[in-house]
């Protein structure tokens, strides 16, 4: 990959993006994690705007941490870089104290994280919509468009993908030419959407290079039957994940009326 050239071509397309949707810059959710970092740091770039957001629910030390380091950097080396916290612990606990209990508590823990994430993006399109930005997504081709590890509406609802197109090798790759921290570039990618440690890895079974490798061996046409051991067990994992999320990944589906049914009643065709 030509790093130099891809950062620059990502950067004046959000430019030019931006110009033309006579926006004034960008806002963007920063985890602690390569995607938020890389993204932000390709926005700053751009000269336009850039509001940074802190969005801890129940967030991990050190993923708060890795998300204010950069922030700091990033106003260090941009001057056209602000930061603002907003504190969503009060407004997730009370949205859970409202919703009826369920018998079995391990049924809400997926649906209370997606709720973290859809809470972030509430709150990135608020001040989106009071400062005239544009809300700049995280998302890479791995999450995005082969297992479509993001919530609907959550982290997945932004106006832009910048590096959307870009593996998750190639967004370290980024990463590291754009200088980084190391304690993001060496960190487990992780959704923070439990209050824990846990990985991407640890949630899906496999690491992002298996799943660039199993994307690839999908797009070339290979099968379950093509492989075994660990690769069997990581092409399944990929088509696992493809299938069961592809839902995230087409247009929202649109019950289309055949034309005769709008006509009325005593109406005649070719009258």
């Amino acid at each position: 990959m030509q790093t130099e050239k891809v950062v620059d071509h990502i950067v004046q397309w959000l430019r030019d993006y931006a110009n033309n949707a006579k926006m004034r810059g960008f806002v963007i959710g920063i985890s602690g994690g390569i995607d938020s970092a890389v993204t932000s740091t390709l926005c700053a770039r751009t000269g336009l705007e850039l509001l940074c957001l802190e969005m801890p629910i129940h967030q991990a030390e050190n993923q708060v941490t890795r998300a204010v380091g950069h922030i700091q950097w990033l106003q260090e080396n941009f001057d056209n870089v602000t930061r603002r916290s907003v504190e969503l612990t009060p407004v997730f606990d009370s949205l859970v104290s409202v919703l009826p209990q369920v018998d079995n508590e391990e049924r809400k823990f997926m649906p209370l994280a997606n709720t973290r994430a859809r809470l972030r993006m509430t709150t990135l399109y608020y001040f989106a919509a009071l400062e005239g930005y544009l809300v700049a997504g995280t998302g890479n081709k791995v999450e995005d468009f082969g297992v479509g590890f993001y919530t609907k509406y959550g982290d997945g609802g932004v106006d832009l993908s910048p590096i959307a197109d870009l593996l998750k090798t190639e967004v370290y790759k980024i990463g590291e030419y754009l200088g980084i921290d190391r304690e993001i570039l060496k960190a487990a990618p992780t959704d923070g959407l439990w209050g824990d440690d846990r990985t991407d890895e640890d949630q899906i079974g496999a690491s992002y290079p298996e799943l660039e490798w199993a994307m690839a061996m999908d797009a070339s046409g290979k099968t379950l039957g093509d492989f075994t051991g660990r690769e069997k067990e990581v092409f399944y994992i990929f088509k696992k994940f493809n299938t069961a999320n592809k839902h995230k990944m087409i247009p929202i589906p649109i019950c289309t009326i055949p034309k005769r049914l709008k006509l009325p009643l005593d109406h005649k065709e070719g009258n």
